[in-house]
């Protein structure tokens, strides 16, 4: 491992813990300003009534509730073109589906770049290589709900099992696309292919040899999307939730793992499964 490859994965790492370390942090500064003894003993009331207003924040979930609320939601999903023929959501999807077509055309000239510029990324792709991307959007539900549990704050075990359930909502979503469409990744074509022709050209597995759409910005932007959305009020976690999301989504191009547009839909399902899915009223 060279020492930039040490320095930048230390950084990421302390951006990371920096991160949910702050957000955890945060409910025990409104307490101490909220002040009280009843406060102390009670921080999640305190806490659900200084979220009331931000997207999402009614929404309590718990283990027991979560099998009914992912099939809630999977229901709302694969019934969503009933609401296009309703009228509804068309601005929206039409901008998601015209990204996307542009995108698709503009790939083959986009990604002989990053094939020819591949070995000058060489030390950032290896911080972002698939792993341990995995790892650091899995952490963030994981962190939330430890810190939640030590601290009896039933809003953060809430924002950690949602962001969970958003994962597990867009993965679904995800894979069924990935299983039709089986676009080759661009680092299968090899030497100096054409990267036109990529659908239905990939392996059979939607895990491992399908390109579109991209699972990781799918994921990454479902939890980004929990995290900002219950947070709304704290006006840097948007910023931070939603920045990491496009650096770990963008990676996934420079590492020739998914096409710009692969990333793009991806995150474009991510952030819309759960704004008006996982997140929406009961």
């Amino acid at each position: 491992m060279t020492s930039i490859e040490m320095v930048l994965k230390s950084k990421l790492c302390l951006v990371v813990v920096l991160f949910f370390a702050s957000i955890c942090g945060s409910a025990a500064v409104a307490r101490a300003q909220d002040g009280g003894a009843n406060l102390a003993d009670s921080p999640s009331s305190a806490r659900a009534a200084k979220h009331a207003n931000d997207p999402g924040g009614e929404r309590e979930v718990t283990f027991r509730s979560l099998p009914k609320d992912f099939l809630h939601d999977q229901k709302a999903i694969w019934t969503f073109p009933a609401q296009l023929a309703k009228g509804h959501y068309w601005l929206p999807t039409v901008a998601i589906v015209g990204g996307t077509t542009g995108l698709i055309y503009a790939d083959p000239h986009a990604m002989p770049y990053f094939r020819s510029h591949a070995r000058n990324l060489d030390d950032i792709n290896d911080v972002f290589n698939s792993y341990i991307t995995t790892g650091e959007v899995i952490s963030v539900p994981a962190a939330l709900l430890i810190a939640g549990y030590a601290r009896h704050d039933s809003y953060q075990v809430s924002t950690a099992l949602l962001a969970g359930e958003a994962y597990a909502d867009s993965a679904i979503v995800d894979l069924a696309m990935k299983a039709v469409t089986r676009r080759k990744r661009p680092v299968d074509v090899t030497g100096t292919g054409s990267f036109n022709d990529t659908f239905f050209s990939g392996g059979k597995s939607p895990f491992k040899g399908s390109s579109f759409p991209s699972g990781h910005a799918a994921g990454v932007f479902s939890v980004a999307t929990v995290v900002a959305s219950r947070y709304h009020n704290h006006r840097w976690v948007p910023l931070l939730a939603y920045g990491f999301a496009t650096v770990v989504s963008c990676s996934r191009i420079t590492t020739l793992a998914h096409f710009p547009s692969d990333v793009f839909f991806g995150a474009a399902l991510g952030y819309t499964i759960t704004r008006y899915g996982t997140l929406g009223p009961r």
